[in-house]
């Protein structure tokens, strides 16, 4: 008999991904009363309820954001008149104003959105953006010099200030007015700004709580334009850029952010910005009637899309421009822009925004494509430099440590926040992934899980860092290299404070079953009504059990192409599936429970609808039988008129299942391997795929029998 479990006599095996499956409860009751009070259909109203939606007048807020009475931000803002009275009287002394934007996608469209309705409104105003290759995030005592020597009055920062406490006192005492616009979290000590404007510090009730920093800026512009009595034509261009901003910035889609960018989709495809439709044309994107779903920011910044989606010419046109979606920001135009801030000259982006030549904005959206091509490679290269170190040196500590901090030298700290989000994903754990400025210092990024507050964690070793700044989600640090022991366990002891061992692997969150025969145009038309989705209002995610992968194959840069079956009523039903870098999940099992985005695909002229792969796991009746085997666990079954004997049998850690020939060879398969073992015994065993439809038809012949054996027994 082969008595030693697989993993002892075979290679590494690829495993599925190792996911903690979240299914909301179903609350079909509930649902189908929210659904008749509201009109709307019983699927959507289980979505609506799963994102906290108990009433049908919250319901119709969120369906409805633009019956959503807002507060004046005056009112929500304690500092904003301050802020509109400063920029007023600059306006009118004509003191010159400087703007100090951020580097990341936020940043630049803040900056650009002020330079813009700031020149329009007439104000003398001019702009500087940190280097982050010399410099790093935020304002700095060097660019305060300069503004002063160049005569600047007025510093108005955006998307960064709130933590630049030594900066804006030094300008102060320079004797220049200072506004701080930022969404950044609340340090211990407030800067001696002469305003600050931050959603942090506002009522948590507030509608304008979950704005970006180009959310900031645009309230701060719109308002400003009010007073004067200038707002014509200027809404429509700073909602444009505050769009681009808020959902390249993994903004909450909830609240004004909802309204705005509901109302800034459909306003993109025909901005009379030069820089946007430059962008949308180099981007390649298409708008097609009504905003579909689509995540946004990081995850946009993967890549290609895959194999079918062909770049436009700069000369292609729009077809049907009424709305784009927010995938075409996160996965097209966003990561373009983010990637000049990553690698290259800010500047570029600043002038693609505020240039009226549409010559001018294609060779500038044209450069952001190329560096953006340059950004692709080099995360590439470094994810695969940090996942072979991690290998290496830290994957077998990981569930002790519940943080992952990788430091290496020659890596482009432009990049290495991309990369980040790639490992929290692939390992579950909190990433900080930094590299050498020089001998004595490190400059770093990190990238969450739900469970852990990475500003929090910052904070928790501030005696030891330069500087740091972020959020709950993501954040950015310094720190002398001679520290880097040091920080590494204070991380690790904060991680032990606040994640459990179940936390270590990656949440998949998902809204509601449905088998493939429901999926269909009428229902991906019906989850319009959730759109646009993004941050805090994620794409609905469904979910089909025991599943048979009928067809895969690589495709692009690591990803799977399949087509998923399911056989209901002795119908079956097929539906083709992408799954992005899965390339080493490859091959999957022939049966599987998949978790997946629905997507419309638009290929020769035809529309389709696919699924988007996001998770996948063994099927919950072969995941119960090897967590607690029958306990009579060997039974007899006939299949194409042969007869077998299979059994569950203890081997190390984990169950296996073994099934027997009439001539004695055995197959042993292990949960979650897709390779096992054929053979008389352990010694000329040969490794073979089971995912291979002659082993898997087996396998489930024998399940069948050991389900019916746990039933009678």
């Amino acid at each position: 008999m082969l008595d030693r479990p697989v993993s002892e006599l075979s290679k590494p095996h690829r495993r599925l991904p190792d996911q903690r499956w979240q299914i909301y409860p179903q609350k079909p009751e509930f649902a189908q009363n929210l659904a008749s009070l509201t009109n709307i259909s019983p699927i959507v109203s289980q979505l609506l309820i799963n994102r906290g939606m108990e009433t049908p007048e919250q319901v119709q807020a969120f369906l409805n954001p633009e019956s959503l009475v807002l507060p004046s931000p005056l009112e929500d803002f304690p500092d904003l008149a301050i802020s509109l009275e400063l920029l007023q009287n600059a306006i009118a002394s004509q003191t010159k104003i400087a703007i100090c934007g951020d580097y990341d996608a936020d940043g630049m469209t803040s900056t650009a959105l002020l330079l813009r309705s700031l020149r329009t409104l007439g104000a003398h105003v001019d702009y500087a953006i940190p280097s982050r290759m010399h410099e790093g995030y935020g304002i700095n005592k060097r660019i305060v010099e300069e503004f002063h020597s160049e005569g600047v009055g007025l510093i108005l920062t955006v998307d960064n200030g709130i933590s630049a406490f030594e900066p804006v006192a030094r300008a102060r005492e320079l004797g220049l007015a200072v506004i701080i616009t930022d969404h950044h979290d609340i340090p211990q000590k407030l800067p001696p700004a002469n305003a600050i404007l931050n959603p942090k510090l506002i009522a948590e009730s507030s509608p304008y709580r979950g704005v970006a920093g180009v959310g900031v800026a645009y309230i701060l512009a719109v308002s400003l334009a009010q007073q004067l009595g200038q707002t014509k034509g200027l809404i429509q261009p700073m909602l444009a850029l505050f769009t681009l901003g808020t959902i390249a910035d993994l903004a909450p889609l909830t609240g004004v952010n909802r309204r705005w960018v509901k109302r800034g989709l459909q306003h993109l495809p025909k901005s009379n910005l030069a820089g946007v439709q430059a962008l949308i044309q180099v981007g390649g994107v298409q708008a097609r009637g009504e905003e579909r779903a689509g995540g946004a920011g990081e995850a946009g910044e993967q890549g290609s899309r895959g194999a079918e989606e062909k770049i436009s010419s700069p000369k292609s046109k729009i077809q049907n421009p009424k709305s784009l979606k927010p995938e075409d920001i996160g996965f097209r135009l966003g990561p373009r822009i983010n990637a000049i801030g990553r690698i290259g000259n800010p500047q570029t982006v600043i002038e693609l925004l505020t240039t009226d030549d549409m010559g001018v904005a294609l060779e500038r959206a044209m450069q952001c494509e190329q560096v953006n091509a340059s950004r692709q490679e080099m995360c590439q290269q470094i994810e695969q430099e940090a996942i072979a170190y991690v290998q290496a040196e830290f994957v077998a500590s990981l569930q002790q440590d519940r943080v992952l901090i990788v430091v290496q030298p020659n890596w482009h700290h432009g990049v290495i926040g991309i990369v980040a989000s790639r490992l929290v994903e692939r390992y579950g754990v909190p990433v900080f992934i930094g590299t050498y400025e020089d001998e004595g210092h490190i400059r770093g990024s990190a990238r969450s899980i739900p469970e852990f507050h990475v500003f929090e964690a910052l904070e928790y070793c501030h005696d030891l860092l330069g500087k740091f700044g972020g959020h709950k989600a993501a954040g950015g640090f310094s720190l002398p290299a001679e520290n880097l022991q040091m920080v590494r366990s204070r991380l690790i002891e904060f991680a032990n404070q606040c994640l459990e061992p179940q936390h270590l692997k990656p949440l998949l969150k998902i809204d509601a079953e449905v088998n493939l025969n429901h999926l269909n145009q009428q229902l991906y038309q019906q989850l319009n009504a959730l759109h646009p989705c993004g941050m805090d209002n994620p794409d609905p995610v469904f979910w089909t059990p025991n599943v048979q992968v009928v067809e895969q194959k690589i495709v692009g840069k690591g990803h799977i192409k399949l087509t998923i079956a399911q056989t209901i009523d002795n119908q079956e039903y097929k539906i083709k599936a992408i799954a992005w870098r899965w390339g080493d999940y490859f091959r999957l099992p022939s049966r599987v429970d998949i978790a997946y985005k629905l997507r419309e695909n638009y290929f020769n002229g035809n529309t389709s609808i696919e699924l988007e792969l996001i998770g996948v796991r063994l099927p919950i009746q072969l995941q119960q039988f090897f967590a607690s085997p029958p306990i009579q666990s060997s039974t007899t079954f006939d299949y194409n008129q042969r007869q077998y004997t299979c059994g569950f049998y203890k081997n190390g850690i984990e169950a296996e299942l073994r099934i027997k020939n009439s001539e004695g060879k055995i197959l042993a398969m292990q949960p979650g391997h897709i390779i096992g073992l054929l053979g008389t015994n352990r010694q000329n065993a040969k490794e073979v795929d089971i995912s291979q439809p002659q082993y898997d038809n087996i396998i489930q012949a024998a399940l069948q029998a050991l389900s019916v054996l746990s039933a009678d027994s």
